[in-house]
């Protein structure tokens, strides 16, 4: 179904960005891991106080008395969303608007390939990526919580969380790579990425300062990542997580299938 040659191409092409990538979210994870401590909640406490809008707004308001709350709220509320949110702006950037910029789809197009299965091949090179992504910093938390808090983190529920932030991020990579299918330009197809990624992170951000504001967050898709609700297992938070990767898959297929019909300028 996909090309395997142009999928190695893209693994050579990108496995440095992705390196990068990986590298910030091992120094956050490893970092705000490290700095759980049960006798802490407190002094975080009190200084979430004297700041209630801006730890209100990255989603820090509950420090939580376990290792998995305090995780999942100094990391999954903005980090592990904004992160990879930027790292699927630029690589979807690169897997078709900056072909057909640059001119190089060109030479893609004259090989016997027929183009949706050149853009299959990107899409699934894309899902790759962010599979890897949430996969290794599952495993880095898991491994560094382990280590210095042994039998703290709440493993299966921490599975549960990470599941939802893929069917996010998966969401996030179908708007960039249908921006990317659809403009002939990458600085426009960057454009529509980046306003997607933060146009969600504005909105929730500013619905949790307060009640004035608190029904923007039914205009983000962020609201369907519910972090408490999946670390308990909730069946209405698995539902929403279903529509996260529902609807990312759907935005890359139907960028696959217009630029299968549309006219390029090469």
């Amino acid at each position: 179904m996909m090309n395997t040659t142009l999928f190695k191409k893209e693994i050579k092409s990108n496995w440095i960005l992705l390196a990068i990538f990986l590298a910030v979210l091992s120094v956050y994870g490893s970092m705000i891991t490290m700095m759980f401590d049960p006798k802490m909640g407190d002094g975080l406490r009190a200084m979430a106080d004297s700041m209630p809008g801006m730890f209100a707004a990255f989603g820090m308001t509950n420090v939580g008395a376990t290792l998995l709350e305090f995780v999942s709220s100094y990391l999954y509320g903005v980090l592990y969303v904004a992160f990879p949110g930027v790292f699927i702006i630029i690589l979807a950037n690169r897997l078709a608007a900056r072909y057909v910029d640059n001119g190089s789809m060109a030479y893609l197009l004259a090989a016997p390939v027929k183009r949706w299965k050149i853009m299959l091949t990107q899409a699934l090179f894309l899902l790759l990526c962010l599979v890897i992504m949430v996969g290794f910093a599952t495993g880095l938390i898991l491994i560094f919580s382990e280590m210095l808090f042994p039998g703290e983190m709440d493993v299966k529920a921490f599975l549960r969380l990470n599941t939802g932030l893929l069917g996010l991020l998966v969401f996030f990579g179908g708007a960039g790579m249908c921006a990317s299918c659809f403009c002939n330009e990458s600085k426009n197809a960057s454009a529509i990425s980046t306003a997607v990624v933060v146009y969600s992170l504005l909105l929730q951000m500013i619905s949790r300062v307060g009640e004035k504001f608190e029904s923007l967050k039914y205009a983000t898709p962020l609201t369907l990542f519910d972090i408490d609700e999946l670390s308990a297992g909730d069946g209405e938070a698995w539902l929403m997580c279903v529509v996260l990767y529902a609807a990312g898959i759907v935005l890359m297929a139907a960028g696959i299938a217009r630029f299968s019909r549309r006219d390029l300028p090469l």
